[in-house]
């Protein structure tokens, strides 16, 4: 029996209104800003009240400090850096008139065709406007690091978040219990360098702890942040494997090899009867050639067809 187009579970993806291309240079500066704000912050931090509550024989404060600066700044450069699971330009075989269904658990999803990449999308596989690149597990994009956040690097997404958090929650109570011990003494400049990192430290403890808790619950469920408020048929997440599974795949499972020149069939075996299109609308896309008359290089893989097909007639 041949899989109907409506029986198929397509995600809804936002479509982000058009806008100009910002130059590569503004985004990369804001997020080396972030970097620099972080630095001289810390810097301020740690050459003031901690050093007063160093020297008056308080070391426990400034070493679990110190510490949680270094997670929180290896977090922030690793994520700058990373991968976020980049799928290239798919093989020449490939073409918009294709049909490529793929089954996740026990739910039959049709692949959507990347007018940019020039690929059938693997689900939950995005295409950022603000990168230009189609990211796989993509979840959003962060404008804080300049970078994806997808398959590849949410681990470290979750670590700076968390990090982040613990890191002005000490910085905040540091300043405090400095200000307390020296509420005896005249106001000085390490008072007031003091209050100068509480109070951006107390501003961003907030949102960001309001942060972590929605990545834990997206997690917990296996939602996606560029999801929104879209609702699988049936109230189904077919990629919802349990609370402990999906903390395991987001966080502790081998992420695989990378995708490099070439993106990788992730099609599975589905059946061997052909899906029908009705009127296809896709662009054609420059560098892919037009839709052979056979099926692509691996036949199991997926369903394929284009129009015009016996079938069809």
């Amino acid at each position: 029996m041949p899989l109907l187009k409506d029986d198929m579970p397509l995600m809804k993806e936002p479509h982000p209104s058009p806008q100009a291309p910002l130059p590569w240079v503004l985004p990369s500066l804001f997020a080396a800003f972030n970097v620099v704000l972080l630095v001289i912050f810390s810097g301020l931090f740690f050459a003031f009240p901690c050093r007063w509550l160093a020297q008056n024989g308080q070391w426990a404060f400034p070493i679990i400090a110190g510490l949680l600066f270094i997670l929180t700044f290896f977090s922030l450069i690793s994520l700058n850096f990373s991968d976020p699971g980049i799928l290239h330009q798919g093989s020449n075989e490939q073409g918009p008139l294709m049909v490529h269904v793929v089954w996740v658990n026990h739910r039959a999803f049709r692949l959507q065709w990347c007018q940019k990449c020039c690929f059938h999308r693997p689900p939950r596989t995005y295409h950022c406007p603000w990168c230009n690149i189609c990211v796989e597990d993509f979840d959003h994009h962060c404008k804080w690091v300049n970078n994806c956040i997808g398959h590849r690097n949410f681990r470290f997404f979750m670590l700076l978040v968390l990090s982040l958090c613990l890191y002005s929650g000490a910085m905040l109570v540091t300043c405090l219990i400095f200000l307390v011990r020296t509420t005896h003494l005249s106001f000085s400049m390490d008072k007031a360098i003091a209050i100068l990192v509480a109070v951006p430290a107390a501003g961003f403890l907030v949102p960001l702890f309001l942060l972590l808790l929605i990545q834990v619950m997206s997690v917990s469920a296996a939602e996606r942040s560029y999801e929104g408020k879209c609702r699988y048929l049936q109230g189904y997440n077919p990629f919802d494997h349990g609370c402990a599974s999906n903390w395991y795949l987001t966080i502790c499972a081998p992420l695989g090899p990378k995708y490099m020149a070439e993106a990788v069939w992730l099609q599975r075996v589905v059946g061997s009867d052909w899906v029908p299109i009705q009127t296809p609308r896709f662009p054609t896309c420059p560098s892919v050639p037009s839709p052979p008359a056979f099926p692509g290089p691996s036949t199991s893989g997926s369903l394929q067809t284009r129009e015009g097909s016996p079938r069809e007639r």
